[in-house]
This record gives C-alpha cells, sequence and structure tokens, in this order.
C-alpha cells in the first residue's frame, strides 16, 4: 500500500536542507511528526506513513541531519553534508523547528512525534531536557509521543574501551567517520527485509565519532537520570520486541517503569525483534491498529499547551 505525498527540500533552523514528506489527511485529527531512526530514512515507510493519513492524521516526516535524502542527494543536499555528521544537540534544535513548523501549518491541531530506534530516544530526550533547546513552550505543544524500540541503550553495548575511544576521537575530529554495522537479521524475521535493507541505497553502516559517542551517552543518561524530568501530563505510547537483537529491551521496560506519569501504556510483542512495522506476519498490522487507536483517543482530548 503506498500513497500520495508531498516531498519538499526545506530550510532547517541553520539553514541546513532537509528532504521531507508530507501525507495529507482530509481532514486531519492531528499532526504526526515522524523521527526515524539510526542510519534510516522516510523512504522505507511509503507503505506505512499512508495509513495514517488514511485514517485522518496528517504525517510529517523528514530525513535526518546526515542520512538518507538530507545527506546523500547530491542535487539538492547542503555544501557540508556528509554522512552521518550529527550530533544531538543538533538533532534536539532540528525537531524543535521541524514542531514549530507544523504548528505554524496547521494552527490549533493536536501535535503528536512517533518516533524509532535512536529517533524515539531523540524525542525522550527532547521532552526531558532542562535547558533550551527545546524551549517549554514548544514541548507543551505536544499532545503524545509514540517511542517504538527506543534506543536508550544497545543490545550489545559497546566496550568501555572502545567507548573511550570513540569520545576521545568525537572531540578532537567530531566528523571523523567510524564503522557502525548494523545487525539486519535481527531486525524481522522476514529475510526480505534484511536483504532490502543490506541493498538499500540510502543506508550506509557508518556513522562518525560526534553522532555515535552522542547517541550511546543520551540513552544511557536518559535511564540514568533525564526521566525524571518527563513532563507528568505528556503521554506516552511505549512498543518493543521482547526478541529485541538491537536495542535492550530491559533497558526500555526500566525506563518506561520509573516514569512516574499517569497516561502511560505498554505495548510487548513475544518473541518479535527489532522493527515491528517489518516483522513477519500479523505484528506490523496489530502494531498501527494500536498506534492509531492511541492516536485517535488522545487526539479527542488533547494536551492543552500552556498559556492557550
Amino acid at each position: 500500500m503506498t500513497g500520495t505525498f508531498v516531498e519538499a527540500w526545506l530550510d532547517g533552523f541553520d539553514r541546513h536542507r532537509f528532504y521531507t514528506r508530507t501525507y495529507t489527511a482530509e481532514p486531519s485529527k492531528a499532526v504526526v511528526v515522524f523521527v526515524p531512526g539510526f542510519t534510516d530514512h522516510i523512504g522505507r515507510y511509503e507503505d506505512i506513513l499512508p495509513r495514517f493519513a488514511q485514517r485522518g492524521f496528517t504525517v510529517f516526516a523528514y530525513d535526518m541531519r546526515g542520512f538518507g535524502r538530507t545527506a546523500l542527494d547530491v542535487e539538492h543536499r547542503s555544501p557540508d553534508e556528509y554522512y552521518g555528521k550529527t550530533n544531538r544537540l543538533l538533532e534536539i534544535a532540528d525537531l524543535e523547528w521541524w514542531i514549530a513548523h507544523v504548528a505554524r501549518e496547521y494552527p490549533g491541531a493536536p501535535i503528536f512525534l512517533f518516533s524509532f530506534s535512536s529517533g524515539a530516544a531523540l524525542a525522550s530526550a527532547f521532552v526531558t531536557r532542562t535547558r533550551p533547546p527545546p524551549a517549554g513552550e514548544t514541548v507543551s505543544k505536544l499532545s503524545g509521543i509514540i517511542a517504538q524500540s527506543p534506543l536508550y541503550r544497545l543490545h550489545r553495548q559497546p566496550s568501555v574501551i572502545v567507548r573511550s575511544v570513540v569520545r576521545g576521537i568525537s572531540r578532537i575530529a567530531p566528523a571523523f567517520p567510524l564503522p557502525a554495522p548494523v545487525l539486519y537479521e535481527g531486525v524481522s524475521h522476514d529475510p526480505a527485509v534484511a536483504k532490502a535493507m543490506k541493498n538499500d541505497r540510502l543506508r550506509m553502516s557508518r556513522g562518525t565519532a560526534r553522532g555515535l559517542d552522542d547517541m550511546i551517552s543520551q540513552g544511557n543518561e536518559l535511564v540514568r537520570e533525564d526521566y525524571k524530568h518527563w513532563p507528568k501530563d505528556l503521554p506516552l505510547l511505549m512498543t518493543w520486541g521482547k526478541a529485541d537483537k538491537i536495542n535492550c529491551y530491559k533497558s526500555g521496560i526500566q525506563f518506561f517503569n520509573k516514569l512516574e506519569i499517569e497516561d502511560k501504556k505498554l505495548l510487548e510483542y513475544e518473541d518479535a525483534l527489532h522493527d515491528l512495522l517489518r516483522e513477519a506476519g500479523e505484528i506490523p498490522d496489530k502494531v498501527i491498529h494500536e498506534y492509531l487507536v492511541w492516536l485517535e483517543s488522545h487526539a479527542k482530548g488533547h494536551r492543552v499547551p500552556h498559556g492557550s
């Protein structure tokens, strides 16, 4: 299943060029900002995101700084682009910019984040920051977060020595390229998924020293300390495959259980791997159904931004 979308190259907060897609619902119940994972790109979801639009949820999606077409489209990308060149603070500033963008484009509409893997950790970091960016006003615009298989810790954490070396390199040469292999067979039980990802010209098995160091460090900090700053009135839906071999399922449950908020929901899928939307069998349809039901219920009585 594919759907109609409008693609555009838009400037970010620092005039960095981003590849974006908008799947418009008519009428629209809410806007969903989609945040993909590490080395991921939004083209991989062109059979999934239309399903949200068909149910009345406009979706705005972007290839993150350093990845996808934002990084690899030679004709349109920023001159200083380099694959994997990013850091968590820039990613947070980017996300704030796109939330403000959809708030301007769809005034009064509830705004949700739908996030996956490292993108879900980014969403978690975004709402638990204690100083800008983002501004508290921006966080208050959100009506809820869907976090799928968030990267708080890897299933196989790099050794202390490796992490120390990467951190040292990141301080001297933040854009230095480093290998970051992905266990594609651990993404889904469907072998076609691993094959497609291996052959995907918009994916590369590498990152940069600063981007990789920030991603791992930020995830650890979220579980250790930053969970305390999750807004008390911001709803969360978290989903996990209990057999995830990419990210650490136990750390996700630990983070979830530590959150002292009333409106939180956890959905776990027995024997499922990392990418629930690409798993074999009926799991993707079940997961999307759960997301849509949750969005429906939270769009109706959505969180009112502070100062409204």
